[in-house]
């Protein structure tokens, strides 16, 4: 432990945000990164408690807290506020194959567990992560891992999401000869097409698929399993199969008129966006119009935050569950997941914009009403399902 009074002599500092009214103009990312000196003040704010909470997940009342990658936090929080970003790359590498993807979109369980968001803010855990793994590619330490022996196995795995992408790394460093089937016309799964490119720039995620490449895993795309190609020609091929696939099958609405149009789920309408920022294809745009999207979690809000970039004309956000709590209950105490209220990005670009919460709490949709041509009532109204 570096700073033993380090989480009393500095108070956390998280990456600045571009202002609402400047990044909605484009798609890019809008946290620029702390100076070295400052991020290595963040580092030195942990305590290195004896049992850390941060690196272990354990389920209280029903929810998750701590990281469930079991990364060793204390360690490389100590090696950033030593100045030894190499080591800390070791240490984080070692639980976490892609740092790069979780420092900017997992909803950091870490910190929610961090002794210090006891009695005070937590340590910058998941910046920490992030700094880290892009000092790493910035100095080009990311190095394709060949392994210097193969075995003479052969591993099909179906799905180059999170987890068919961390399989095929895990797979392959043990040296058995991986390939990876994708349907879609790029790899990646939700990093690619669940994750707008304001959260996740694209370019991240090839970046480490051209390591990936290197290392010798190859990458299908455009095939879809079980139409493109049987299980009998994968089991000729490939002494085992992983399914790594996710679930495209949304809850949908069951209200009247539901099959009319102009109602589209959340993973199809961020799908074309990020299609269209990526390729100009065809999007489902949201310019001009007054939008409602069902749901209040994550996922709707971005699609808040990608109907304004769109120009939409307005935008409600439904959600069933009454408003949080501003602060912590006593009947919610640390370590548990804390349930209060949180005003994402997209939201803070709505009140920026509209000059109001987007968000209308304990409300659910009962009946689409239409016109003559079964659309809804305004054709300038579009609603987004993100149950």
């Amino acid at each position: 432990m570096g700073k033993p009074t380090g989480f009393l002599d500095y108070k956390r500092q998280e990456n600045e945000a571009i202002e609402p009214l400047s990044r909605i103009t484009n798609f890019n990312e809008f946290h620029p990164f702390l100076d070295e000196e400052t991020r290595r003040k963040q580092g030195a704010r942990c305590m290195n408690c004896g049992v850390p909470f941060c690196q272990s997940a354990i389920k209280l009342k029903n929810m998750v807290t701590g990281c469930p990658l079991h990364n060793l936090i204390p360690e490389w929080n100590d090696e950033i506020y030593n100045g030894n970003d190499k080591r800390a790359l070791s240490r984080l590498l070692k639980t976490n194959p892609f740092p790069e993807f979780t420092g900017r979109v997992c909803p950091a369980l870490c910190e929610k567990a961090c002794l210090n968001g006891l009695d005070q803010d937590p340590v910058t855990i998941k910046e920490n992560e992030l700094y880290t793994i892009e000092t790493a590619y910035s100095n080009n330490w990311m190095k394709a891992f060949i392994p210097s022996v193969r075995s003479d196995k052969k591993v099909a795995i179906i799905g180059s999401g999170p987890a068919g992408l961390a399989l095929a790394h895990d797979l392959n460093r043990r040296g058995h000869a991986v390939t990876v089937f994708e349907k879609e016309d790029r790899i990646g799964g939700l990093l690619m097409y669940g994750i707008p490119n304001m959260k996740l720039e694209k370019k991240v995620i090839q970046r480490r698929l051209d390591i990936l490449t290197k290392e010798g895993i190859v990458f299908k795309t455009n095939v879809n399993v079980g139409k493109d190609i049987t299980k009998k020609e994968l089991e000729k091929e490939y002494d085992a199969i992983i399914f790594a696939t996710g679930s495209k099958k949304a809850r949908d609405l069951n209200v009247k008129n539901r099959d009319c149009t102009g109602i589209y789920f959340a993973v199809d309408y961020l799908t074309k966006a990020t299609k269209h920022v990526l390729d100009n294809t065809e999007e489902i745009s949201a310019k001009y119009k007054h939008v409602v999207i069902v749901g209040g979690g994550d996922t709707g809000n971005d699609c808040v935050g990608t109907s304004i970039r769109q120009g939409c004309a307005s935008v409600v956000q439904i959600e069933m569950m009454p408003k949080a709590p501003d602060e912590r209950l006593e009947s919610n105490p640390w370590p548990e997941w804390p349930k209060i209220c949180k005003t994402d990005y997209g939201q803070e670009e709505a009140i920026a914009v509209f000059k109001k919460d987007p968000r209308i709490y304990e409300t659910t949709v009962k009946e689409c009403i239409l016109d003559e041509k079964t659309h809804l009532i305004k054709q300038d109204i579009d609603i987004i399902n993100v149950k």
